[in-house]
């Protein structure tokens, strides 16, 4: 069978069909317009059949490929970690502001795939970046995510600040779960085949922010950002949180489409 008498068959979206495709080829997505007509070994066309059935059948497209772009990275994806969003890039651009500014000791709280964390080395290779984990299989993803790069990172592995005990930061940032165990949205789109310790927080999806807002003075240089990403409906309580808790230069970023993303604020006590 040709190439694209391949993509013509399957069920899913050309788009996904053609990356599926040109990963299982080993070719560039360009080399499939090109190469039409070529035919594909019987091999290949099994093991596209199955991944395009698994895609049908709604494993997410990173996933199969295995990797995910971010940023400026390509970065090794798997069931263990969850999928970088491009609202997330948002942390990344205000991490990187408060970074050039003179924040060389960075602290990434739940960093999975290592996304941010390495998103923020390669652009400032002479900061300090230390990223935590809870899950070893997500650290081991990070840690090859590192190697591929050939970016320097601090992988540690434990419970938020329980990895990192004594130690202070100029920026902490963090992309904790956000999401309420019983919010519909967990059935949609990709999250369904995503860790679960990755998107659920607990009753209200606060509680994993309100720790980190909680424990973060006494890892916080004078100074220094606390950078939280959160659900579009969460960043009043977030201002208010990190108020109570003696935050000042409060504000709260927009993503892409307009939603409240990403809330910040800078310890002065």
């Amino acid at each position: 069978m040709t190439v694209t008498g391949l993509i013509r068959e399957a069920t899913i979206s050309r788009q996904d069909a053609e990356a599926l495709l040109a990963t299982v080829l080993e070719v560039e997505r360009a080399w499939i317009y090109a190469h039409g007509d070529e035919q594909v070994n019987p091999g290949n066309i099994d093991r596209f059949r199955k991944m395009a059935a698994a895609r049908a059948d709604g494993e997410p497209l990173a996933y199969l490929l295995g990797y995910r772009d971010f940023w400026t990275l390509r970065l090794r994806v798997n069931r263990d970690v969850l999928i970088p969003r491009r609202e997330t890039e948002h942390l990344v651009e205000w991490a990187n502001e408060c970074i050039t500014a003179g924040a060389r000791r960075v602290l990434d709280l739940g960093t999975g795939s290592g996304a941010v964390a390495l998103s923020c080395k390669a652009e400032h290779p002479e900061a300090d970046v230390c990223a935590t984990d809870l899950s070893p299989k997500a650290l081991a993803c990070a840690r090859a995510n590192g190697d591929d790069l050939n970016l320097s990172v601090d992988w540690r592995e434990g419970d938020w600040f329980d990895a990192v005990p004594g130690e202070r930061w100029q920026l902490i940032l963090s992309n904790p779960p956000y999401i309420a165990a019983a919010d519909p949205h967990l059935n949609e789109g990709d999250l369904p085949a995503e860790p679960a310790r990755a998107l659920i927080s607990g009753e209200t999806g606060l509680e994993s922010l309100r720790h980190i807002i909680g424990r973060a003075p006494d890892f916080i240089e004078h100074g220094g950002w606390l950078l939280l990403e959160h659900g579009f409906d969460q960043a009043s309580p977030l201002q208010e949180a990190l108020f109570a808790g003696g935050f000042i230069t409060i504000s709260t970023r927009r993503d892409w489409s307009g939603q409240e993303r990403i809330t910040g604020g800078q310890w002065l006590s």
